[in-house]
């Protein structure tokens, strides 16, 4: 619920990690150095930020594909479904 509302998550690595996530998708991948500190003095490593593009770059591929298949939403995630 805290990610779908963007509202701040209690443990501060994982705010961490929220904060450059959505940086990364908000600023096309442009993120400042300031951002790129505050993600490292988090604990985190290059390789975790790569990890962060690859998974952005999966959910994209997966988005638009099923928009241009209309997939429907299995009955058992129908309960977690998004819209706007």
């Amino acid at each position: 619920e805290a990610l779908r509302n963007e509202t701040p998550l209690a443990d501060a690595k994982l705010e961490a990690l929220r904060t450059m996530t959505l940086a990364v998708i908000r600023d096309k991948g442009y993120v400042s150095e300031s951002q790129m500190k505050a993600f490292f003095e988090a604990g985190y490593s290059n390789a975790q930020y790569l990890d962060i593009l690859v998974g952005y770059s999966q959910k994209i591929m997966s988005n638009y594909t099923n928009h241009v298949a209309k997939t429907q939403v299995d009955s058992a995630f129908q309960d977690f479904a998004w819209s706007k």
